[in-house]
């Protein structure tokens, strides 16, 4: 397990690189938020990580979260960032305020209903998967994406923010950061076509290996594990 110091010292590097991105492309560090990817990590590791000022974490799996989540500080902000079962979609109001990974009408409405009954908002991205892996979950084709925008849009407590994506693993480069531009544009075209500029705003990707790439072609949302706690064992 890291230390806190260890911790602090990779957060310290990360900024870094996140400053340097987001000159390099005429942004402000401040328009990029780190997400702690914290799955298979202890509540003692999160402690560090928050003892080192980070507030905003990611987890992927429902089972695991609910454990750590009550272990640690009510002030953190938690999103849940994997696949979600719909039979699961009743745990997150009031456990994650963000959810990374919509894929379907049905599991909006399914979170719409569960946040309405907790009197509980939830902020939520549409995951699209533009690399088309069958490994992954998400929409890759316009219509399915506006018809689910349509869908969020549509409701009261859940809160459409915008898009999420994960690149190929090893794509290269070039095929990277055409998956990253593209989702800007996507979100684009939707901010045009439904005039919600105020409300879809955020871009969710990049990780470890590629979230200076993901800087640069606008995310707002970077999920960091193995560059703020090492590598899984």
């Amino acid at each position: 397990m890291q230390t806190q110091e260890q911790i602090q010292n990779s957060l310290t590097i990360l900024q870094e690189n996140i400053l340097q991105a987001a000159h390099k492309s005429g942004r402000t560090p401040e328009e990029i938020q780190v997400v702690a990817v914290s799955k298979t990590h202890p509540v003692s590791t999160i402690e560090q990580a928050v003892g080192a000022g980070q507030v905003i974490f990611g987890e992927n799996r429902m089972q695991e979260a609910l454990k750590k989540i009550p272990a640690l500080p009510a002030s953190l902000e938690w999103h849940f960032i994997g696949h979600l079962q719909k039979n699961k979609a009743r745990y997150c109001p009031g456990k994650f305020q963000w959810i990374h990974s919509v894929d379907s009408a049905e599991l909006v409405q399914m979170l719409e209903k569960r946040c309405a009954n907790t009197q509980q908002k939830m902020k939520a991205l549409v995951q699209v998967n533009l690399s088309k892996e069958s490994t992954k979950g998400g929409v890759w084709e316009w219509e399915a994406l506006r018809h689910l925008a349509e869908n969020l849009l549509s409701c009261q407590w859940l809160e459409w923010k915008g898009l999420m994506t994960i690149a190929a693993p090893k794509a290269g480069e070039t095929e990277i950061r055409r998956t990253f531009s593209t989702l800007y544009q996507w979100k684009e075209k939707l901010v045009q076509e439904f005039g919600n500029q105020k409300d879809c705003t955020e871009l969710s990707m990049g990780m470890s290996s590629d979230y200076g790439w993901a800087i640069e072609e606008g995310a707002t949302l970077i999920r960091i594990g193995s560059a703020i706690f090492g590598e899984r064992r």
